[in-house]
C-alpha cells in the first residue's frame, strides 16, 4: 500500500468512526468476554460513563442492574448461533436505566429502548466480538401506551352509566347472558339478584330529580360497598339495579339481599337542607337449566322482585 494510499485509509476509518461516535443512537462493541472495545458519544452521555472509562472493562461491571444471567444468555446465544437477536421495549421497557430527556414525553423518567446485538465477523469469518445497538424508542413508547390507556378509558366509558358508576344495562346484560352460559356448562350455583326502589317517582316529584339522582348514586355506593369483586353489578334501567353473584347459592345471596334492604332503610340520604328515607325491594332467583336462555332467568327474577312490591316491598322475595 502507497503512502497515499495508507493516508487515505486512516482517513476514511476516522470518518467512519467519527460517524458512529455521533449516531444518534447507542452503540457498544463487546468482545468474547463481554468487554467494551467502543462505546460511542451517544452511550457515554445517557450513562455518565465515558469511553476511557469503560474501554476494556467488563459491561457488568458498570452497570450492577442489569439482568445479568438473562443478558449473557442472549449475548453467548449471539456468539454461538452467529445470528442477530431483537429486544423490543414491549419485552421489558429498558436495557440500561438511562434517564429520558425526550421534550415530549418527559413525563416517563426512564428511556424506553429497542436492542440489537449483532454477530461482528473479523477477516477470518470468525464472531469475536458482539456489536449492540440501542434505540431510543420513548416517544414511541409513552404514545402508544399513551393510545392503550384511552381505548381502556373509551372502552370503560362506553359499558358503564355515567350517573351511577355501575355497569351500563347493555354490558351488564352481555355478562347475565355470558354467566348464564357459564353456568350451563359448569353447573356451578349462580345467583341473580334484581332490585328496585320503592315509590322512587314520589322522591322525583316531591324533591326534584336532582334528589332522584342522589339516591340513584347512593344506592349505587352501597352496592359496591357490599358486594365482592366477583360480583356484576349494574344500572338496568330507571331505579332497577341487578347483581350477578357467581359461584353463589341463593342462600347467600339471601344474605347480601338482607343487609342491602336493611343498610338503605336504616341510612338517611343528605340532599340539600332535607334527609330521605327510602327502601327498596329484591327479587332472587338462581340459574337453572330449565330456562330457555338467560332472559327466562332474568324474568324469574323479576316475577320474584314483582312479588316482593306486592307483598308490601321493603322486602326480599326468592322464586
Amino acid at each position: 500500500m502507497t503512502e497515499l494510499s495508507h493516508q487515505k485509509a486512516l482517513h476514511d476509518l476516522h470518518g467512519q468512526l467519527g460517524l458512529l461516535e455521533n449516531l444518534d443512537v447507542g452503540l457498544a462493541i463487546l468482545d468474547k468476554e463481554f468487554r467494551v472495545t467502543f462505546w460511542n458519544s451517544f452511550m457515554a452521555n445517557h450513562s455518565g460513563i465515558s469511553q476511557a472509562q469503560i474501554q476494556g472493562q467488563s459491561l457488568f461491571g458498570h452497570f450492577k442492574d442489569l439482568d445479568t444471567q438473562w443478558f449473557r444468555r442472549k449475548l453467548n446465544s449471539v456468539l454461538g448461533l452467529h445470528n442477530p437477536a431483537f429486544m423490543t421495549w414491549e419485552e421489558r421497557p429498558w436495557l440500561f436505566r438511562f434517564k429520558s430527556y425526550r421534550p415530549i414525553t418527559g413525563n416517563t423518567p426512564w428511556m424506553f429502548q429497542n436492542i440489537t446485538l449483532l454477530p461482528l465477523a473479523d477477516a477470518k469469518g470468525e464472531v469475536n466480538q458482539i456489536g449492540l445497538i440501542l434505540y431510543d424508542v420513548t416517544d414511541e413508547a409513552v404514545s402508544r401506551q399513551a393510545l392503550k390507556n384511552a381505548n381502556l378509558e373509551l372502552s370503560q366509558l362506553s359499558r358503564t352509566d355515567h350517573l351511577t358508576g355501575l355497569h351500563n344495562r347493555g354490558y351488564w346484560e352481555q355478562c347475565l347472558e355470558q354467566e348464564y352460559e357459564r353456568f350451563i356448562r359448569t353447573q356451578q350455583p349462580t345467583t341473580l339478584v334484581m332490585l328496585d326502589i320503592d315509590h322512587f317517582k314520589q322522591v322525583n316529584d316531591t324533591y326534584g330529580h336532582l334528589a332522584g339522582d342522589a339516591v340513584l348514586r347512593f344506592i349505587s355506593d352501597i352496592i359496591r360497598q357490599m358486594i365482592r369483586s366477583t360480583d356484576i353489578a349494574g344500572r338496568f334501567g330507571g331505579e332497577e339495579f341487578g347483581i350477578l353473584l357467581p359461584n353463589t347459592p341463593s342462600s347467600n345471596a339471601e344474605i347480601l339481599a338482607e343487609r342491602l334492604r336493611y343498610a338503605i332503610e336504616t341510612r338517611p340520604i343528605r340532599h340539600e337542607d332535607e334527609q330521605l328515607l327510602i327502601t327498596i325491594s329484591l327479587g332472587i332467583a338462581a340459574a337453572d337449566s330449565a330456562y330457555l336462555d338467560y332472559k327466562s332467568w332474568l324474568d324469574q327474577a323479576d316475577q320474584a322482585l314483582y312479588q316482593a312490591k306486592e307483598n308490601g316491598r321493603n322486602q326480599f322475595v326468592t322464586c
